[in-house]
């Protein structure tokens, strides 16, 4: 009973997250992940530019320091997720076809998980040096 005739608040109204329910949790969550990309940048900048210019044993090497691999995986989840959740709004606020958002959401989703999965192994591999 939300209609013109609730009694509700308007805090009360959004409490009650919305007809999606899931509230502002994908808001601060890409927030979030655009801090962590935010705090991550320079770092992954400088390691990009360490990489410019070396061959794979080069490239492992530098990787293969512990510090600089973290930094890159963190940087390459916080980036997909982020990616993730942007183009997610965009399907749900702009594909009006049922059947064809659901499969677009699908399909980003599919998308942003091979895009991080191949991009850690590509990290792991090239920092353990295999």
């Amino acid at each position: 009973m939300s209609g013109p005739s609730s009694m509700r608040t308007p805090l009360a109204r959004v409490r009650n997250l919305g007809s999606s329910h899931t509230g502002t949790g994908d808001f601060w969550r890409q927030r979030v992940t655009a801090v962590a990309m935010a705090l991550l940048i320079i770092p992954v900048i400088v390691v990009v530019i360490m990489l410019l210019g070396r061959n794979q044993a080069g490239a492992a090497q530098i990787l293969g320091s512990l510090p600089i691999a973290v930094i890159l995986l963190l940087f390459i989840i916080a980036s997909t997720w982020h990616m993730k959740i942007g183009m997610q709004v965009v399907i749900e606020d702009y594909v009006q076809n049922e059947k064809l958002k659901i499969a677009s959401v699908m399909a980003n989703n599919f998308f942003c998980f091979v895009v991080a999965l191949a991009s850690i192994y590509a990290i792991l591999k090239l920092s353990s040096g295999v």
